[in-house]
C-alpha cells in the first residue's frame, strides 16, 4: 500500500486543487477496488501524513465529537478537542463519527485531525496527541447494540482450552470483543464472549463442529444485549471514575451482566432494552452533576 505523491505534488505546485477518490484504491493487478467502510477518512489521513499537513479536516454530517449520541441525550456536549487514544476507544466501542482505522493512522503519523460539519460553518472537534483540557473526568459515553453474547458451558478445565476456542474463531475471521472466563468448578469451566450479531451463526456452527475436540457441554447465545462504555484519560488517574459509572447504573435500576476494562475505558454488558437508559444515566452522572 502506497501513495504516489509525485503526481499530486506536481498539481499542487501548479496551485491546482486536487480531488482524490477516497473510497477507492488499486490492487496489485491494477484493478480499481473499494477500500471498505472508513476508506475515505483513512485515505484523507494517509494523504495528510504523506504531505506533512498541519491539519486534516474531515467534513461529515455532524459538527464534531460529542460526549454521547445527541439523539439519545439531547444536552450532550460537543468536545473542542480529544486525544487520539480517547477517539480510538470511542470509535472502537461504537461511535460512528470516525472509523478507527483513520484514527490509528493519525496517531501513528501524528496527524492532527478535525471533525467539522459539511452543512454548517461552525467549530468542530480536533483530535490530537495531547489536549489542553486537564482530564479529570471522562471524554464520553458510547453504546453498541450490534453485539451478541456466546457462552461455552461445561468446558474441560484443562490448559490450552481458551487458545483452542479463540484460535478456531480467529481462523474463521470472527472478531471477539469482551471475554469472561469463570472460576473452574470441579473439572469444568465456562467461557463467555461477545461477537458481532452477524457472526453469531457462523461462530456457533464452528464451535459445534469441533465440540468433540473442545469438550464442552452446550452453547448459550443471547442477541438481546448491548454494550455501554465510558472513555477518558481521567480513568488512569482517578480511582473513583468506574465506581461513579456503577453508581449511576445502580441508581437507574440497571443490572450489569459483564464488565470489561482497559486503561482509559470501562465497558459493561446490559440487556439491550436498558442501553439508552444506561447512556442517559451515566452521562447525567458525569456531565450534569457539579
Amino acid at each position: 500500500k502506497r501513495i504516489d505523491a509525485e503526481r499530486i505534488q506536481s498539481e499542487l505546485d501548479q496551485r491546482r486543487i486536487v480531488l482524490v477518490a477516497g473510497f477507492q484504491g488499486i490492487d496489485r493487478a491494477g484493478n480499481i477496488t473499494r477500500l471498505g467502510r472508513g476508506g475515505s477518512d483513512t485515505s484523507a489521513v494517509a494523504l495528510a501524513a504523506t504531505f506533512h499537513a498541519s491539519l486534516c479536516q474531515i467534513f461529515t454530517d455532524v459538527d464534531g465529537v460529542y460526549t454521547t449520541d445527541p439523539r439519545v441525550v439531547p444536552n450532550a456536549k460537543k468536545l473542542s478537542e480529544i486525544t487520539y487514544d480517547e477517539m480510538l476507544e470511542l470509535a472502537s466501542q461504537g461511535a460512528q463519527v470516525l472509523h478507527n482505522r483513520s484514527v490509528e493512522l493519525a496517531k501513528k503519523f501524528h496527524v492532527n485531525l478535525q471533525v467539522v460539519s459539511s452543512l454548517e460553518d461552525k467549530p468542530g472537534t480536533t483530535i490530537k496527541e495531547v489536549t489542553k483540557v486537564e482530564k479529570t473526568n471522562i471524554a464520553g459515553v458510547v453504546k453498541d447494540s450490534s453485539i451478541a453474547r456466546i457462552a461455552l458451558v461445561g468446558l474441560q478445565n484443562n490448559p490450552g482450552v481458551a487458545f483452542q476456542v479463540f484460535d478456531l474463531l480467529s481462523k474463521g475471521n470472527i472478531n471477539v470483543d469482551v471475554i469472561l472466563q469463570s472460576i473452574g468448578r470441579e473439572d469444568t469451566k465456562d467461557i463467555t464472549f461477545t461477537v458481532h450479531k452477524k457472526d453469531v451463526e457462523q461462530a456457533v456452527e464452528l464451535l459445534e463442529e469441533h465440540k468433540t475436540a473442545l469438550k464442552f457441554d452446550h452453547i448459550n447465545t443471547d442477541e438481546h444485549i448491548g454494550k455501554v462504555s465510558i472513555v477518558g484519560m481521567g480513568l488512569m488517574s482517578n480511582c473513583g471514575v468506574a465506581a461513579r459509572m456503577f453508581e449511576a447504573l445502580y441508581e437507574a435500576g440497571i443490572n450489569i451482566q459483564m464488565i470489561n476494562t482497559s486503561e482509559i475505558r470501562v465497558s459493561v454488558l446490559l440487556d439491550e432494552a436498558d442501553v439508552d437508559k444506561a447512556v442517559r444515566a451515566i452521562h447525567a452522572k458525569f456531565f450534569d452533576e457539579t
